[in-house]
């Protein structure tokens, strides 16, 4: 049976899919790699946050707090980086309209990148939800530099770093 170029051409497409394929499963592997769970919270702060949790389950290495899991970096990544990840575990970077939700997490003294940026045509500093912050919430953030990402340390506050510095960050996921 003769072969015609219709043949030809969708075997080779075939095959290019194929090869694609295996080096996008070969790639996202190395982007996303199995996350080593290294919480930055001690285990007795992590047990006394979970027994508060009356209303979420969360994936392991996660940790319940008010029907939201927050999961604690233990790894550096970029803001971009830190946001890609969040989004792949079906969250965002850290966003809060009220401190007093975070005290469980006052005793960390690392800075951890958080979903805030600053919006050039808005002239406003805003959640990854486009929500506003309030000035109340972070009276100090007009104070710094618009072209960097925001830091967030329960201890210490905020701080502007390059967003392509690598640092811990915190995911958030909300339950209700």
């Amino acid at each position: 049976m003769a072969t015609t170029p219709w043949n030809l051409i969708s075997g080779i497409l075939g095959v290019t899919c194929l090869i694609l394929m295996a080096i996008m499963g070969i790639l996202l592997k190395n982007l996303y790699p199995k996350q080593s769970i290294q919480p930055t919270l001690s285990p007795d702060e992590i047990t006394e946050v979970q027994k508060d949790s009356d209303c979420c389950s969360c994936p392991k290495g996660w940790i319940g707090y008010q029907c939201n899991c927050y999961f604690f970096s233990g790894e550096l990544k970029t803001w971009e980086e830190s946001q890609s990840f969040c989004a792949w575990q079906n969250s965002s970077l850290l966003w809060f309209q009220n401190r007093d939700k975070l005290h469980f997490m006052s005793s960390s003294t690392h800075f951890y990148w958080i979903g805030l940026f600053y919006h050039k045509d808005k002239k406003a500093w805003l959640w990854r939800d486009g929500s506003p912050v309030s000035q109340d919430l972070l009276p100090s953030l007009q104070k710094l530099n618009t072209e960097k990402c925001i830091m967030y340390s329960s201890s210490q506050g905020i701080l502007d770093e390059r967003c392509d510095d690598e640092s811990r960050f915190i995911c958030k996921k909300e339950l209700i």
